[in-house]
């Protein structure tokens, strides 16, 4: 019997299309395990008033793995128009089922690692002073703090009286004071000293185990003094017991710029929710985009891997399909690591990387064309080639695919 049982759950678009081929991947490296589907996304919300069940967190709390495709998230109003009409008026809110599986479980630590495979002919490159061009390898990973921040949760439009005269307690809030409830948004940004030392544990732990040269804390402390604040002066107690690593702090903003400069000079980068969110898909964007860019979101017990990607409906009814199932892949992968499964993971890394240096297997992203039916007519890989790419580097014999 499997000692393993991995809740799949694909969600909406594309990523019906990417998970399956992760599970195809996962069984070429040997890799045994019950996969137990579970519903979640758009359907579950247009359907139930909810995206996330309670059926499908019941079976993440008694499996404890998770597999995640993707979901289509929409704005307030537009979720509620698409609710069955015999659920609407009812009171359902739509909520983010990835963020609410974050805070339901406290995965409270998402690692999201941004690594360039040579030939990608994504990677960043820039032009050396003396003539041609390099490209250095990017070898960073974001620890992004998971739970709390802006992706809290806790906002209002039109607050009750309660709150307004809580923030009216504060003398920045004067000029907001006389706003009609109607035309006041608020978000409120929460930090707490136990999640940051959490996710800055987390962070210097993996620079130590796998030989990262440096910490970088980025943050924006200089405005928001209280919550940027608190994450660095967390960053710089934790430090303390990491006296071989040296810790960097950098602004967001500046961040942004630096990385498309330098980005070999960083290593474990560390962050609040939205600045992690927004940090590590600059990143990603120097590897090769969203089609590499794999992620986990790790808790005291229950732990979900998914591609950072989203559900990219406008190519989710081709057939074939034409998106690149690396990310997802590259999810799976994190999976075996995270359970212990590291000889195999390694083996689905060097596939991958096989695949990419040999260069004659490229989906439409790779080959910067426009996606849609006719990429693959231009020479661009369908999902599935690529997967058989892989599968063949792993000594599978798959048959040719067809498109």
């Amino acid at each position: 019997m499997p000692k393993h049982t991995v809740v799949t759950m694909p969600g909406d678009g594309i990523g019906n299309q990417v998970l399956p081929e992760a599970i195809h991947v996962l069984d070429a490296v040997g890799f045994e395990a019950n996969y137990v589907h579970a519903d979640i996304g758009w359907e579950c919300w247009i359907k139930e008033g909810n995206a996330l069940p309670e059926r499908t967190i019941e079976l993440l709390r008694q499996h404890k793995v998770g597999l995640f495709g993707a979901i289509t998230s929409k704005p307030k109003k537009e979720a509620e128009a698409e609710l069955s009409p015999a659920l609407k008026g009812k009171g359902h809110q739509y909520f983010s089922p990835i963020v609410s599986m974050r805070q339901i479980f406290n995965l409270d630590v998402c690692i999201r690692p941004c690594l360039s495979f040579p030939g990608n002919p994504l990677n960043f490159i820039r032009k050396k002073p003396s003539g041609g061009f390099e490209e250095p390898g990017v070898d960073a990973v974001i620890f992004r703090q998971n739970t709390e921040g802006l992706y809290a949760g806790v906002e209002w439009t039109n607050p009750p009286e309660t709150v307004r005269q809580a923030l009216s307690l504060h003398p920045k809030f004067k000029p907001f004071g006389k706003v009609r409830g109607e035309d006041l948004a608020i978000s409120v940004r929460i930090i707490t000293r136990p999640a940051a030392q959490s996710i800055c544990e987390a962070a210097f732990q993996h620079a130590r185990k796998f030989g990262y040269k440096s910490v970088t804390i980025c943050e924006k402390p200089n405005v928001l003094r209280e919550t940027s604040g608190m994450m660095e002066e967390v960053a710089k107690e934790v430090q303390k017991r990491y006296s071989d690593i040296p810790l960097w702090s950098t602004n967001i903003d500046a961040q942004t710029m630096w990385l498309t400069k330098n980005p070999e000079d960083y290593g474990v980068i560390v962050a609040s929710n939205l600045f992690g969110d927004v940090i590590s898909d600059a990143f990603a964007g120097l590897v090769g985009g969203l089609g590499f860019a794999a992620s986990g979101n790790i808790g005291q017990e229950v732990a979900v891997f998914e591609p950072t990607h989203g559900s990219a409906p406008k190519y989710a009814e081709l057939n074939p399909p034409i998106v690149n199932p690396i990310a997802m892949i590259l999810s799976a992968a994190m999976m075996l690591d995270y359970i212990g499964e590291t000889e195999k993971s390694l083996k689905v890394r060097d596939a991958i990387a096989a695949v990419v240096a040999e260069g004659r297997v490229r989906t439409y992203d790779m080959l910067r064309i426009s996606g849609g039916a006719k990429s693959l007519a231009q020479g661009a890989a369908s999902t599935t080639q690529m997967t058989d790419a892989i599968l063949a580097k792993l000594g599978v014999r798959v048959e040719a695919a067809a498109g």
